[in-house]
């Protein structure tokens, strides 16, 4: 009997697709269409990219709404050929949903999630709580833990923040994230931005600048107001980008790590 759970239920295709079932109910809203109601969902990992997407029954799907798309983009998704639009109220959506060329997967559709600029649903859930950007990896985990380090936090030598209170966010293939209590970050030092970015993990977040000089990129602070219920450890309290700030835990300065999210700051 296999010992792990990626060893007993993770498959791999002739194309190089990594697949499993899924026991999530997931939907996708179009307005107050639903497009997609399955309790039979898998999810798939493509080659090149580092989040899975869901795959569902095309008897899961409402197939009347889609068509073959207009103008497809054969060779993406792992070499797919069968593309299509999405007609739900509207203005159509382009190669909004399509099919891997695998046989393991034949019969089912997939929808775009993220790297769209054009939104093609509305609102996405697993069971009654609603999931952003894309579907949550089941083998990654985020940790949000109270903790009595000593934490600093510095830009351009000024310190910013100093906690004995932090709760420590641990989330894998990516740095310890240190979010401090508001009464403990000079927020005077900063102000609000209309930015806000969504995770499937934790929410959705709000931002902060730098008021001071030097080269500090734009929204280095973070919050959650209303943070998912998994990291609801995290409410309130701010964070800072590892990869642009000076941070020392318990005397030791920490290296600026180099994230996907490195090059997208910016001064």
């Amino acid at each position: 009997m296999p010992l792990f759970p990626t060893e007993r239920s993770v498959r791999t295709t002739p194309e190089g697709l990594l697949w499993e079932p899924s026991e999530r109910w997931v939907r996708g809203h179009k307005g107050d269409i639903t497009v997609v109601d399955s309790r039979q969902a898998v999810l798939v990992w493509e080659p090149d990219l580092p989040v899975p997407c869901y795959a569902f029954p095309q008897d899961d799907v409402r197939m009347d709404l889609l068509r073959p798309a207009r103008n497809p983009t054969p060779g993406r998704h792992t070499g797919s050929h069968t593309f299509y639009d999405l007609h739900a109220g509207g203005e159509p959506v382009e190669n909004a949903a399509w099919t891997f060329p695998a046989a393991d997967l034949a019969g089912h559709i997939a929808f775009e999630w993220f790297l769209r600029r054009t939104s093609i649903m509305d609102h996405w859930y697993e069971e009654e709580e609603e999931i952003f950007v894309h579907p949550r990896d089941p083998h990654k985990r985020v940790d949000a833990m109270p903790s009595s380090r000593h934490v600093r936090v510095g830009i351009d030598g000024t310190i910013v923040a100093d906690t004995r209170r932090p709760v420590l966010l641990f989330e894998t293939g990516l740095p310890t994230r240190y979010y401090v209590p508001r009464e403990d970050v000079r927020l005077d030092l900063f102000e609000p931005t209309d930015h806000s970015t969504r995770c499937p993990y934790k929410g959705i977040a709000r931002y902060w600048t730098w008021r001071g000089e030097g080269e500090v990129p734009r929204n280095i602070v973070w919050s959650y107001a209303e943070p998912l219920a998994a990291v609801a450890a995290v409410q309130g309290l701010l964070a800072f980008y590892n990869e642009a700030v000076d941070i020392t835990v318990d005397g030791r300065p920490l290296e600026r790590p180099v994230t996907p999210f490195t090059a997208g700051l910016r001064t």
